[in-house]
């Protein structure tokens, strides 16, 4: 059966929980350490900061060497492509989309150098229809292997249909598994789908309004199916990824150790110690 990796997208939440932190509800106070607090609980995060032009402008190789110097041995990033690279070029090879990825990865390197890097995901905008499916297929089949292991999460229901899958099943590519807001109309997602040698899941929450896609706390009987889903895509991967994406207010700390513990993980005192502070809370009481 294959390892699995439990954590959030995301880590860097300063601001007080009014305020969608996670100061006070899980970091002890606003002059913690947060990658490395972080890390004494989870084997994993996500980086989506790396998406935003704002913010990746201005990261260097400096800053993963960083990161890698602030986490245990065995610890995991997961990143998130540049927004240039998805939502503006559209993976689009003629629009020299190929040497803004070389310069990622360049970028992205030290995780590689220190085997501290996880999945490279390609999160697809809403716009994105199955009708790109030339783009993506063209985008693919220049991508360096070398050992990368990347995903897509499609975010358009258009692409529920049997192609996508044999294509990513090509490039031994994973297709995101997501569990979303009823709204965006991607139940097919919440499906166990391999398509690769491992694979990856993303928690969004399941609210419809304002902060919808972060502002969400999972119960335990809303979280109880994919158990038996992580029990089957461990049995066909060498390797699970989930994150909890529904960072606002440290709603993903909660959910994060809780379904650890659900997939037989046995929690220790202070992990138990911080869900349940966290929980009491985020849940007012």
């Amino acid at each position: 059966m294959g390892d699995f990796l439990i954590g959030c997208s995301g880590w860097n939440y300063s601001d007080t929980p009014d305020k969608g932190g996670w100061t006070g509800v899980f970091y002890p106070d606003k002059d913690t350490k947060r990658l490395r607090y972080y890390s004494q609980f989870f084997n994993t995060a996500e980086m989506d900061s790396s998406f935003y032009e704002r913010f990746y402008s201005r990261m260097t190789k400096g800053t993963f060497i960083g990161m890698t110097r602030a986490t245990p041995e065995k610890f995991q990033f997961s990143i998130k492509v540049p927004e240039t690279i998805t939502h503006i070029k559209r993976m689009d090879i003629n629009k020299g989309v190929m040497t803004s990825f070389e310069e990622f990865l360049h970028k992205i390197s030290p995780l590689k150098t220190s085997k501290k890097l996880g999945a490279i995901l390609f999160q697809l905008p809403p716009s994105f229809t199955v009708s790109d499916f030339k783009n993506v297929e063209q985008f693919l089949d220049k991508l360096p292997s070398d050992s990368y292991d990347y995903s897509i999460e499609f975010r358009h229901p258009s692409w529920g249909t049997e192609g996508p899958w044999e294509m990513l099943k090509h490039y031994n590519i994973a297709a995101v598994m997501t569990d979303s807001p009823a709204k965006e109309n991607l139940q097919f997602l919440s499906d166990v789908i391999i398509t690769a040698n491992h694979s990856s899941i993303r928690f969004h929450g399941r609210n419809t309004k304002g902060h919808y896609w972060y502002n969400y706390l999972y119960s335990e009987q809303e979280l109880k199916p994919w158990v038996e889903k992580v029990s089957r895509i461990r049995e066909q991967t060498k390797i699970l990824r989930i994150y909890f994406n529904n960072h606002y207010g440290g709603k993903a700390v909660v959910n994060a150790v809780q379904f650890k513990e659900m997939n037989g993980i046995s929690l220790s005192t202070e992990e138990r110690n911080v869900l349940e502070r966290a929980h009491t809370l985020i849940s007012g009481g």
